[in-house]
């Protein structure tokens, strides 16, 4: 097990047990951010929500924070330099507000929404994208407490694997909570593939969409009553993690967990492991007598979200893709300036760059070109 120096081996693995059992019951959240936010000392801190398509930041199983702060929270996210990292960074990378703190304290974020509540500092994670919905995992801290350092920032490190992997899983469920009872009835309804296996790799159960995908064949097929990919490297790390997952002890490996599934034409599934022979995730699966659960999805079906891939592409910065954003909301640079809280030579100068960067020369230009490089909507699958 990775180990971290002050936070013990017990403390590690249960945390991350519990990070797990939120996979399957998300109603278990609330205590789960619970434990994270002490490992950390921590005062506040929950998992968030952001809805870009409609403007909205919901604040999902969130602890020690006034109800004003969370409202100025949501109405100003989308200019907050968390909102402006998230779009170029990757899930699971941890960041920290105080990394520059001249700049923090002198930002409007900052003096605006932070201070008045006594916060002086954050740290979190992208933890899932999906469509027009990004959630994320923070922490925060405040009054006299020490900024973030190099210890909370391993410790987010380290868990952050876990959380994205939870996340994805409750997604992929579409479900507020499971039980028991209606199990088999909810998992016949989802879109991604669902396949139960015991402890020697035989798939106890397979829901709908997962009996598709086998009579397919392209990318997944079953043999002996076994999960057979049909790329051979695909097949053998299948079967490594399914043997992995289900002789330790513990959930602190984060290796092999998430798998490509490839067709031959280079497409296919991405699949996400979750053992369910410990926790409370085994009495939600114990009609199935089943040690994995292994959720199989079209990467397809998750688009990144809005601008993400158009500034990996042009190399823009995230100071450069904020501007860029406000202007796509129809703001002209002095009124995107007013909004970012910069002055409006520095937007003019970010709207410099980005022309040198995407061969642009005017503004309409440069927002049409954003416009076309967003991908279309995919088709709903005939039924």
């Amino acid at each position: 097990m990775i180990g971290l120096e002050g936070v013990s081996a017990q403390a590690l693995s249960e945390t991350i047990g519990a990070i797990y059992d939120c996979a399957l019951d998300p109603q278990l959240w609330p205590d789960t951010c619970l434990k994270i936010a002490d490992l950390c000392e921590s005062t506040g801190g929950g998992i968030c929500v952001h809805d870009l398509r409609h403007a909205r930041n919901d604040q999902l199983f969130v602890f020690g924070y006034q109800q004003q702060f969370l409202e100025k929270l949501g109405s100003q996210y989308a200019q907050s330099p968390m909102a402006a990292a998230d779009v170029v960074a990757n899930v699971g990378d941890v960041n920290i507000l105080s990394t520059d703190r001249p700049a923090l304290l002198e930002s409007r974020f900052y003096q605006d929404v932070l201070a008045p509540f006594g916060l002086t500092d954050m740290i979190w994670f992208p933890a899932l994208r999906t469509g027009g919905r990004m959630a994320s995992m923070h922490a925060s801290r405040k009054d006299q407490a020490p900024h973030y350092h190099q210890f909370e920032i391993g410790l987010f490190k380290l868990l952050s694997p876990h959380v994205c992997r939870a996340l994805t899983i409750s997604d992929a469920l579409e479900i507020r909570a499971l039980r028991s009872e209606m199990l088999e009835k909810t998992l016949d309804v989802l879109a991604a593939g669902v396949f139960l296996t015991a402890r020697d790799g035989r798939v106890v159960y397979m829901n709908e969409a997962a009996a598709r995908q086998v009579k397919a064949g392209t990318s997944i097929r079953i043999l002996n009553n076994r999960l057979d990919p049909v790329d051979s490297a695909a097949r053998a790390a299948l079967s490594t993690a399914i043997d992995q997952a289900t002789s330790r002890d513990d959930d602190t490996e984060t290796s092999q967990r998430s798998l490509a599934i490839p067709d031959r034409s280079g497409a296919g599934y991405i699949a996400t492991l979750l053992p369910v022979q410990r926790g409370q995730r085994r009495a939600i699966v114990a009609p199935f007598a089943a040690s994995v659960a292994i959720f199989m999805q079209d990467p397809l079906e998750a688009p990144m979200m809005p601008g993400e891939a158009f500034a990996r592409l042009h190399k823009l910065t995230g100071a450069e893709l904020r501007v860029l954003l406000a202007l796509a909301q129809g703001l002209g640079a002095k009124e995107a300036a007013d909004m970012l809280g910069i002055g409006e030579p520095t937007a003019r100068s970010h709207l410099q760059h980005m022309f040198s960067k995407t061969n642009t020369a005017r503004q309409a230009d440069l927002l049409r070109l954003l416009q076309n490089s967003t991908p279309a909507v995919r088709a709903p699958h005939a039924v």
